[in-house]
């Protein structure tokens, strides 16, 4: 295997359709479920009430995730500050005894925000795949701006020609066929990079 097919195996194709119509892209998204295709996934200007749960999609788990952060910095505090005043360095504050928690909780409180607030940010960048080193590109930039994106991801099933066929007759516009390279790369399509900024060698 060569360098150029282990750098393919990371491309896949998808095929895209814009909508400039919530009333028209509802229907489209369930008649392409229907239908059997699977929706890679829509890309909107903004957020749109409902089409979570038409795509199928689950609620998610960040809030989860927030808790236990949160639970961590709770932990994290109290041990800390248990261990520094009550054992390590004990000392006399007003009479208090040394293992004093009414006193720790505006301190615990901020370590549970701190952590729980921080946590959740990083978990939400890396689950939508965000940071400052990764460079992406649209399937169309117009999906920022005035436009509805869905695009459809290609197995080894998909019929290209009847998938582009289906996606006009549901109301897309602009249907096109473009390749993607999956998870997080650097580099721009645009300038014809692939992972890590390698360029393809010429075949």
């Amino acid at each position: 295997m060569n360098l150029k097919q282990i750098e393919n195996m990371a491309i896949k194709k998808f095929i895209t359709g814009n909508f400039y119509d919530e009333a028209v892209l509802f229907p489209a998204v369930k008649k392409v479920r229907r239908a059997g295709y699977k929706v890679q996934d829509v890309y909107t200007p903004f957020p749109i009430h409902g089409l979570d749960k038409e795509l199928g999609m689950k609620d998610t788990d960040l809030h989860i995730a927030g808790f236990i952060y949160g639970i961590t910095g709770t932990t994290t505090a109290i041990s800390f500050i248990g261990w520094a005043l009550a054992r390590d360095w004990q000392i006399n504050f007003g009479g208090k005894p040394f293992f004093s928690l009414p006193a720790w909780i505006p301190i615990m409180f901020e370590l549970t925000v701190l952590f729980s607030a921080v946590g959740m940010v990083l978990t939400f960048c890396w689950l939508c795949q965000l940071a400052p080193f990764v460079k992406k590109d649209h399937f169309n930039p117009r999906s920022t701006d005035d436009t509805f994106v869905m695009a459809i991801e290609c197995t080894d099933k998909t019929n290209e020609e009847e998938a582009v066929a289906f996606l006009k007759n549901a109301g897309a516009q602009d249907v096109q066929v473009q390749s993607r390279e999956t998870g997080w790369w650097f580099g721009r399509y645009d300038r014809e990079t692939v992972r890590f900024g390698r360029k393809v060698p010429a075949v």
